[in-house]
Parts: C-alpha cells; structure tokens; sequence
C-alpha cells in the first residue's frame, strides 16, 4: 500500500496562492460529560513531526509529547471549547462546528483557508466562516489536521483530569466521560453533575 502524502491537501492550498492553511478537528463529541474541544493549527510548509497522526491512533503519553512539539513548531495554535450546557441548549453538531469557528478565529496570523475534519461544516445555529474543505478522515490524510486533533485531544483530556478532582465520584480519569458500563453504573448511583449533558442521558 502507497504512503499517504500527508501533505497533498496543503500543497494544492499552497499551489492557488493560499500561504496560510489550517488544519481543524474536534474532541469530545461523543461523551455524555463535559465540554467539546477543538484545535486548529497552521504548521510550516512540510515540517517534519515525528510520530504526528491521527490522536486515536497514538498513545497518551505521545500525545503529551507531540502536543508540546506541535505548540513549539506551529506558525500559530489556539484551542476552544463550547461548554455542556451549550451542547443541551443547541445540539453537539453546532457545538462542534462553533468551537471549530472560535479555534479558527483565535489564530494569528489568520489562515486564508481551513482543512476541516469530517463531512460537515455547518449546524443550526453555526458554520464555518473562512473559505475551507471538508475532509472526511482528515485527522490520517492531512498534517495539519493531524495537529489539531492532537491539540484538541489533549486539551480536552486534560480539562477531563481536571473534572474528576472537582467530581471524584464519577471517576472522569478512567473514561474521560465517555459512556463506558463504569460511567453509567457511577450515573445510575449518583445522578448526573453540572458537566453531564443532560440530552445525552436518555438511556437513564
């Protein structure tokens, strides 16, 4: 099987005279707590990250490593977050696309075009503004993809450690909040807290 060109996508950006391109991912749409992340990252012209892909595809302890290298090599970073209590208000898709759009918004120098992960780019009530491309597994075909899913992960599983000492019960360490038979056993004892997404529970 052919190497991906993990490049292509930013070099035909590059190619029509967009200098600065970004990659775009989220993390987090699926738990049933806490806040969805998403990360967007310029990175310069076919640097070389070691061990960069897909966050699914790379152990903690690499992704702690590459967060730090991705932050240090960027042309520019920023992570955002949209908060439980906007994901029940609206709906998980809007909430993904408008922390995508405010991650996108906070870098400088501004990108003239996004790579966005996925096969969608607008929800009710958010879209993505700057002229961009969806691509569906973008996180394993695109670099800069591939960074921001990193940024996005990490951050958000950090955020996840800090829940747990503010909920200790519910044991956020372990399952990050996602719907594994532990953290439902935890919610059918104690009931949700602030950070559940209240739409999410409806297998309770």
């Amino acid at each position: 099987m052919a190497e991906i060109d993990r490049w292509a996508l930013e070099r035909a950006c590059w190619a029509r005279g967009i200098a600065l391109v970004c990659g775009c991912d989220e993390a987090g749409a699926g738990p049933l707590a806490g806040a969805v992340y998403a990360g967007a990252v310029i990175l310069p012209p076919e640097c070389s990250i070691e061990g960069l892909n897909d966050s699914k595809q790379v152990t903690p302890k690499r992704r702690d490593a590459l967060y730090d290298t991705i932050r240090t090599v960027a042309v520019a970073w920023a992570v955002a977050r949209v908060e439980a209590e906007e994901i029940d208000a609206t709906d998980i898709l809007s909430a993904r696309i408008k922390a995508m759009q405010m991650a996108i918004d906070r870098l400088e120098p501004a990108p003239g075009f996004a790579l966005i992960d996925g096969n969608r780019d607008h929800g009710k009530t958010a879209a993505i503004l700057l002229e961009h491309q969806t691509v569906v597994k973008g996180d394993s075909l695109s670099a800069s993809i591939a960074a921001a899913s990193i940024l996005a992960k990490v951050s958000r599983d950090r955020y996840m450690e800090q829940m747990a000492e503010r909920y200790p019960e519910y044991e956020f360490e372990r399952h990050k909040g996602y719907g594994t038979k532990r953290h439902y056993e935890l919610l059918r004892r104690y009931g949700p807290c602030p950070i559940h997404r209240r739409t999410f529970l409806k297998k309770l």
